[in-house]
Formats: structure tokens, sequence, C-alpha cells
């Protein structure tokens, strides 16, 4: 008897798919069966994933879209629809960090753009991304916060901010569409090896005193595990999260964090 796979016959969309969480999401909702959206600003990236994953027989919609932009998240949930004609699962996955600085020093441009794209992001995805699974009756978001949107983050003030908000968006929507078969959940990793991840690295040894290799080691240690995560143990737990075993989970913000969020 051939292997039941978990997504077959879903439509899974991926917003930030091009690198990271996103990518890795994409192999392995792929593996599993469904079939694919995935959008990124980073064309050329997008590109190399979708092509890829094409390659191996797993049907792929994609768009160029920049998530803080209303009317390209719209068109490519409405390109999503008209091609498949259903949309089961929506991860948005799609954001970027911040400069190491204290608050009083946060450039406030910065600070609007990390609001921009990971929580507008968010709030724009879910707003195109609900009325479909709404009137189907059935479908899970997953979004991806950070333990930075569990407690406090020094020098990453407004990422902490932007990640607390995209909890809040999570919570408030589960609240909203659960009598509709609907699940709403948040994604909370701590640090993990992501591009995101190798760029706050270059910032910690950027003064000169440590190597790259001592700036991934000193960010490492603050993790009671002493690690930072692999992003397939990451991605793994999106999976579990929008599977459709997981009917009865809705409205949580999961710590995936290496007991980051335990001290």
């Amino acid at each position: 008897m051939a292997e039941t796979r978990r997504f077959t016959g879903q439509t899974v969309l991926i917003t930030g798919a091009a690198s990271g969480f996103g990518a890795e999401a994409a192999r392995q909702f792929a593996a599993e069966g469904a079939d694919l959206a995935l959008c990124d600003h980073d064309a050329a990236g997008l590109t190399a994933i979708c092509d890829l994953l094409k390659r191996q027989g797993t049907q792929v919609v994609q768009a160029h879209v920049d998530v803080t932009e209303e009317a390209q998240i719209a068109a490519f949930v409405a390109q999503i629809l008209d091609s498949n004609g259903r949309l089961d699962v929506a991860v948005n996955n799609a954001g970027i960090g911040q400069d190491l600085v204290p608050l009083h020093a946060t450039e406030t441009a910065q600070f609007d753009q990390v609001m921009r794209v990971n929580t507008r992001g968010v709030f724009l995805g879910m707003k195109h991304q609900l009325p479909p699974m709404i009137a189907a009756k059935r479908g899970s978001i997953v979004n991806i916060s950070s333990a930075a949107g569990l407690v406090g983050a020094g020098y990453l003030a407004a990422y902490s901010a932007s990640k607390h908000a995209v909890v809040g968006l999570t919570k408030s929507a589960a609240d909203e569409v659960a009598r509709h078969g609907v699940r709403v959940n948040a994604l909370c990793p701590s640090f993990a090896a992501t591009p995101l991840f190798d760029e706050m690295a270059d910032q910690v040894s950027a003064p000169g005193d440590l190597s790259k290799a001592e700036a991934y080691a000193k960010i490492a240690h603050r993790v009671p595990m002493r690690r930072v995560a692999e992003v397939a143990e990451i991605v793994q737990a999106i999976l579990w999260v929008a599977a459709p075993e997981n009917s009865f989970l809705t409205g949580q913000a999961i710590a995936l964090d290496g007991g980051l969020t335990a001290i």
C-alpha cells in the first residue's frame, strides 16, 4: 500500500519562500504531497527554488510579491484560487531583522520598515487568505513569529515589537475564525541557522574583537541547549502545526527555542 502523505491534494501558500524557513518549508510540504504557491521579493531566489521543485514534479504557482503591498497580496491569492481552486494552508514567513542597537538609537525609518514587513505583511496576508478558507470551512494559517515575540529582546526592540504584534494578530484571528473551521497559530523560534541569523552574527563580530565562529558561539551560548536550531527542525514544526491531525490546535504561540523562553 502506498504511503499516505499528509498534504496530498492541498494547496499551501508560503511567503518569503526564496530562502531560510520558507525554502525549506516548500521542500518539506512538497515531500508531503502539497501543491505549492510561493512568493518572495527575491525574484532570482524564488525562481531557483520553484524550478527545483517543478523538476521534482511538484505543482507550483509563483509570484514576485512585496508583502507590504496589499494589491500584490490580493492578486497572489486570486491567482492561487484561479489556478488551484482552493487554499488550504498559508505560512506567513516573510520577515526582516534589524540592526543591533538600543531602542533610543534605533532609526525611526528602520522601526517603520521592520513593522511594515513583519507585522503589516502578516496582517495583509491573513486579510486575504482568510476569506477563501472561511468560505470553504477549512484551513490552517501558521504565522512565523519569534521567541522575541514572547519575551523582551534587548537591542532588538523594533524586531521584538513586530513579532509580539504577530502573536496578537494570530490570537485575535484565531478567536474570530475558529467557528468557521479555520485554525490560526504562530510558531516562535529562537536562533536558527538562517540568513537572518548570519546577519546577526556579522553584527556581533563587526567590532573586530570576535571572529565569525566566535560570534556564533556567543549567541548560541544564550540558549540553554547551547546551540542554534537547524532550519529543518523548525520547519518540521510548521508542518506539524498545519497538519490536518492537529484539528483542535488554534490560537497558540508555540515556542521552539531550545529553552530560551523558559528562563
